[in-house]
């Protein structure tokens, strides 16, 4: 490559860069498709035998499964927590607003990569020699795929360029494509999700023994989808103001719809086990004909599998071992008389003990007051362990799960004590596996297909989506979905219109809240914060954890370091630091000072764009504001 000396360092000739950009990302486009085709993953069990540049490839309905069997191989959106909102322990840069223009990043670069993928499936497959109900069947999960990615790209940097074709030469303009307006994208997302709605199949038909086949995408996929696209759309640009006022509603009306459409798929609140465990057991049942609640999940598996042809994620030892919840989380849980905590006479205060959060003794068991003094949503205690806990033994199941906190090397499960990984937040068991999965040593080894999309979700979201649209919801609707999912869990106080106005709530705050109980820890707060432009306020707070009292762990001896950043009755640490007023109570373990965290509403709620794409543009990708 030429270079050309100046003011004593080298310069890259930008004519001879471009070029060279043009080529790095075309070949890459076509190494990336043809990895497509030679190298299916052995889970999948469909090789196809031949190439990207092989003209015979196209033939059969082997060969597009196999391609497309490569969506889901690349379908890795689920393999963890997102630590970018409020409700985990210590989050990430873009939580703390720590964060800079890298010069590359997989938040950009990973999703072209499938859509790339799901490009050349819908370019060649579209040829294929097989009858057009099997090809658009397989073209349908291509689309499926495509609007996925692109939402998951506007989501983070608004305006990205839209590409809908493959590459054949490294003159093709579109190499170098601006930024396309959001909503253009966003349009394009339901014309892909409408035709795979209307091309694959129902969840019912979908297989029920092939461990992969079953996880497929399903009409109910791409209309889940749907809901959760136009209920994002219609908010985000309604509160950053987007878009005209007809243009945010009818992305909301776009979600209501594809929810009256879902509705006839035959999806149900998971409820085996009855109120006590269905919440908890709705993550463990893999079974499309039992756990009529998933609607897209990513499979793993198969169950206790192990070596070459099998896959695990790490979710149930992030669970244990490096993910914590924060105390702002765990106020958000209503009380038994469905108050919040700053309006119910059912909290005590000071808490005696780290259980009594949960309405409990230190023992675990016996009730922290007498009647509904100190009880609350029961989702609370299927969600996060307490001390003493029941269900925290080597034997105890959720399903077919085994959940206890007993792991080799530890013991049962102590806040702040030496045999704890959590010393400072308050520990996740919703969707945690427990002590040695399937038989397997470490607790790494979770096979439990991961739900992306389930009905709890459509349902809040159905209720969210009314209220924005109409500025009111009816008690009806309120049955068939706050409630609704109150009732699975048996906590019967119902969210009214009259409950609203007779207690001095905001309703919207309410569904709002119910949201964010219900999909605790799902991967969907931090949207949910850019999108109610409310980050600028949530964000910028410290990160509390969990409340410390020495005896619950027989600790004598004082942690000077660890009594330094406990809160006082009024949200005091020592050093005068005013860190959590709005619920305070004494002996909350402070992680982060809200000094350290930060959030520039002029630029942090969008993502900004690698500087590596940015350059190799040629100037046609101009960068987000302020970034």
């Amino acid at each position: 490559m030429k270079r050309i000396p100046h003011q004593g360092k080298f310069h890259v000739d930008k004519k001879q860069n471009h070029k060279r950009m043009k080529k790095i990302l075309f070949y890459t486009a076509i190494l990336l498709a043809s990895a497509t085709f030679s190298s299916c993953d052995s889970l999948l069990d469909v090789t196809p035998k031949s190439d990207l540049t092989d003209d015979g490839f196209w033939k059969s309905e082997a060969d597009l499964k196999g391609a497309c069997n490569r969506l889901y191989d690349q379908f890795d959106e689920v393999g963890g927590h997102d630590t970018r909102g409020d409700d985990q322990c210590m989050g990430s840069d873009v939580s703390t607003g720590a964060w800079t223009v890298p010069a590359e990043s997989d938040d950009w670069s990973k999703p072209y990569r499938q859509i790339a993928t799901a490009n050349n499936i819908i370019d060649k497959g579209s040829k294929a020699s097989v009858d057009q109900t099997t090809r658009d069947k397989y073209l349908a999960e291509a689309y499926f795929f495509r609007a996925y990615y692109y939402f998951q790209l506007v989501s983070k940097y608004g305006d990205v360029p839209l590409i809908l074709k493959t590459f054949k030469s490294t003159q093709d303009p579109d190499i170098q494509a601006e930024r396309t307006p959001r909503e253009a994208v966003i349009q394009q997302c339901y014309k892909d999700l409408d035709f795979a709605a209307a091309h694959l199949p129902k969840v019912s038909a979908l297989s029920t023994t092939s461990e992969f086949d079953r996880r497929r995408v399903s009409r109910s996929s791409a209309l889940g989808l749907e809901v959760r696209i136009g209920l994002h759309e219609g908010t985000m640009q309604k509160y950053h103001k987007l878009g005209s006022d007809s243009q945010w509603k009818a992305h909301l009306q776009k979600s209501i719809d594809a929810y009256t459409l879902l509705k006839a798929e035959g999806h149900a609140l998971y409820t085996v086990g009855g109120p006590a465990v269905s919440y908890q057991a709705l993550f463990f049942d893999e079974s499309n004909l039992t756990n009529k609640e998933i609607i897209f999940a990513k499979a793993y598996g198969p169950n206790g599998g192990k070596g070459t042809g099998y896959t695990n994620h790490t979710y149930t030892l992030q669970c244990e071992g490096s993910n914590a919840v924060t105390r702002k989380m765990i106020d958000m849980y209503l009380y038994a008389d469905g108050l919040p905590i700053d309006k119910t006479t059912l909290r005590i205060t000071p808490e005696p003990s780290f259980n009594t959060a949960f309405g409990y003794m230190k023992d675990g068991v016996t009730p922290a007051g007498t009647g509904n003094i100190g009880k609350r949503d029961p989702r609370l205690i299927m969600s996060f362990w307490r001390i003493g806990d029941p269900q925290d033994n080597a034997n105890a199941t959720v399903g077919d799960a085994k959940i206890g906190w007993i792991t080799v090397g530890k013991g049962a499960f102590a806040p702040f004590g030496t045999m704890s990984t959590h010393p400072a937040g308050y520990v996740q068991k919703k969707m945690f596996g427990g002590n040695d999965r399937y038989g397997n040593a470490s607790q790494a080894s979770d096979y439990t297909d991961r739900i992306v999309i389930r009905w709890g979700e459509m349902l809040i979201a159905y209720a969210e989506a009314l209220y924005e649209l109409n500025g009111s919801i009816t008690d009806a609707q309120l049955d068939e979905t706050v409630n609704a999912l109150r009732a699975r869990v048996g906590f019967t106080v119902k969210l009214t219109n009259a409950f609203v106005t007779a207690n001095g709530l905001n309703l919207l705050n309410e569904i709002r809240r119910e949201r964010t109980v219900e999909l605790m820890c799902e991967n969907l707060r931090y949207s949910d914060l850019i999108r109610w432009k409310i980050a600028e306020t949530e964000l910028p707070q410290a990160m509390v954890g969990a409340k410390y009292v020495a005896a619950d762990n027989g600790i004598t001896v004082e942690d000077p370091a660890r009594t330094a950043r406990l809160t006082d009755a009024t949200g005091k640490t020592p050093n005068g630091s005013v860190e959590y007023s709005t619920n305070p109570e004494p002996g909350l373990y402070v992680l982060q000072s809200k000094t350290m965290r930060k959030f520039d509403a002029t630029k942090d709620y969008f993502y900004p764009i690698p500087s590596f794409d940015v350059a190799q543009s040629g100037g046609k990708i101009i960068q987000n504001p302020n970034w």
